[in-house]
């Protein structure tokens, strides 16, 4: 029992007004904790957690706006605001501090708790994510994507082209997101897309972050460009990278290679224990 419940049973904690879903693989070892990406959840990670459940105590969670998270209503919101969710979460379920993998905006949510919350943070691994802002023109086509998917109830045509951003062409397992993405309401697309327009460049910070770092981006990301992951590599102390062959969310669509360079970076850093 944590907290007057049984974790495994009740996998919602109430904390900073919201009501997050997580999964908790429980266990002794170190704690990773699992941050999605955009329009995606939790269960994007499950090559990850299957490979290191056996080790590590895996912990991954729905943002605000996605997954069993999701609300009839959300409140504008920022990434602060999630990177305090985070800390949260961990304080609910006794974690002092963890291992922090985020995908895209699981990342910029994790760099945020790596600044705002440095003592809950023993390492971060950074996927297909950047420190900057993205250009007005890549946003505007965003904006475009939204307001057609809002307006048509995601027409297939709209649905194919953000399969692509996220999965790049012809990923087997695109076509149950797509049913995901059609359950999503306005409120939460609009305040989640806000939270990523919104966002501020936090690449004269990140120097600050003093934990092993790892970042990871796919060869073809068509979200981020890989010289962004190159820029925000260079700029935290000690960061190392590495480049997989794949898409935007190459950790679903080629976990591979992902799950090997992260395997040797806890190893390295003697984050096994």
């Amino acid at each position: 029992m944590t907290n007057g419940r049984q974790e495994m049973d009740v996998p919602y904690a109430n904390v900073n007004d919201q009501r997050l879903y997580y999964e908790d693989t429980g266990g002794r070892g170190p704690v990773i904790v699992f941050s999605h990406g955009l329009l995606l959840d939790g269960t994007m990670f499950s090559p990850q957690v299957a490979a290191f459940r056996d080790r590590y105590r895996c912990i991954t969670w729905d943002e605000r706006g996605h997954g069993k998270t999701a609300t009839d209503v959300l409140p504008a919101f920022s990434y602060y605001d999630s990177a305090n969710d985070l800390a949260a979460l961990l304080s609910y379920l006794d974690v002092d501090s963890a291992i922090l993998v985020g995908v895209s905006q699981g990342a910029f949510l994790g760099m945020r708790c790596a600044l705002t919350h440095p003592e809950r943070v023993r390492a971060l691994v950074l996927i297909a994510t950047q420190a900057g802002t993205d250009e007005p023109a890549t946003l505007a086509g965003y904006r475009a994507l939204l307001e057609a998917w809002i307006a048509g109830g995601l027409p297939e045509d709209i649905a194919v082209t953000i399969e692509f951003i996220l999965f790049g062409p012809d990923w087997p397992g695109a076509t149950a997101w797509k049913e995901k993405w059609r359950a999503m309401n306005e409120a939460n697309l609009r305040s989640a897309f806000a939270a990523l327009a919104h966002r501020d460049d936090i690449s004269d910070r990140i120097p600050a972050i003093r934990v092993p770092t790892l970042v990871i981006h796919g060869d073809v990301d068509a979200a981020i460009p890989l010289a962004r992951a190159q820029a925000m590599k260079a700029a935290i102390p000690g960061a190392e990278m590495i480049v997989a062959a794949g898409g935007h969310s190459v950790n679903m669509t080629n976990p591979g290679p992902v799950n090997a360079a992260l395997d040797d970076f806890l190893d390295r850093h003697q984050l096994t224990s």
